[in-house]
């Protein structure tokens, strides 16, 4: 069933949104009699255009769960304590972390696509992590990247493919990234695999080993696939073979470079 709800989603088709849409017609039509009948002769209010919005009755107020809810929270609370001179981001999402940052200081924003809104304490540089422009090296104090070097390589944003595309971008934030400065880095965890061309997901093994020569690791967290946060977890040898339980999960890891 959830391979076929995959599949014709594919194509656009969301059937629990069909459902609740059908579902919803009932309410609209009683709920726009009774408004009628108690608007009778009053004229404050014309009735426009129909706006009809069946669904989200039956949905909830809003998510507090989830990947991107509590990484983007969590590192900008982080980044917020630890007051960095100056905080770079490569490819994190623009209406949840970035924007959380920019309450709070300035960030300067890399990535391969166009950005055209201008926004107070936001600036933009267009640039391909694969092949790092010149004048980046040792450019900052703190860098992040939260659910984007997963995608690096596998053509999803109209980048280059390449196999290593996720190793490239790594080295390239490394050079970025003054010695004892701080990476804020997330990715999905679980079995490692490809799902071309969405994502990759990582064993936490491979990271470790990925980052152990550059970096100290000084916390990891992680979202389960129940969208549920744990802050701060103990890297026992079993969890870590096991990926703390995920399949789908959210790795957040707080690097120092050596």
């Amino acid at each position: 069933m959830k391979r076929f709800h995959s599949l014709i989603g594919f194509f656009g088709i969301n059937l629990v949104l069909l459902k609740n849409n059908i579902k919803g017609l009932f309410f609209y039509f009683r709920d726009l009699r009774l408004l009628i009948k108690q608007k009778g002769a009053d004229n404050s209010f014309v009735f426009g255009k129909k706006y009809p919005v069946l669904w989200e009755r039956f949905v909830d107020s809003g998510t507090l769960n989830g990947h991107y809810f509590h990484q983007d929270l969590f590192v900008a609370k982080q980044i917020y304590k630890n007051t960095p001179v100056k905080h770079v981001d490569v490819g994190s999402r623009t209406d949840g972390f970035v924007a959380h940052i920019a309450v709070f200081r300035k960030i300067e924003v890399l990535d391969i696509r166009n950005l055209e809104s201008k926004i107070s304490n936001i600036s933009f540089r267009k640039a391909d992590l694969m092949d790092l422009p010149k004048d980046m090296i040792n450019y900052c104090d703190s860098i992040s990247s939260l659910h984007a070097i997963e995608h690096f390589g596998l053509g999803r944003y109209g980048d280059p493919i390449d196999y290593f595309g996720h190793l490239k971008a790594i080295e390239n934030i490394t050079k970025i990234l003054e010695v004892g400065g701080t990476f804020y880095f997330s990715v999905p965890i679980g079995p490692q695999r490809i799902e071309f061309n969405a994502h990759r997901v990582f064993s936490v093994q491979y990271l470790l080993d990925l980052f152990e020569k550059k970096y100290s690791l000084k916390a990891f967290s992680f979202v389960d696939d129940a969208g549920d946060f744990f802050e701060n977890v103990e890297m026992n040898r079993s969890a870590v073979q096991n990926n703390f339980g995920c399949h789908w999960g959210c790795g957040i890891f707080e690097l120092k470079k050596n």
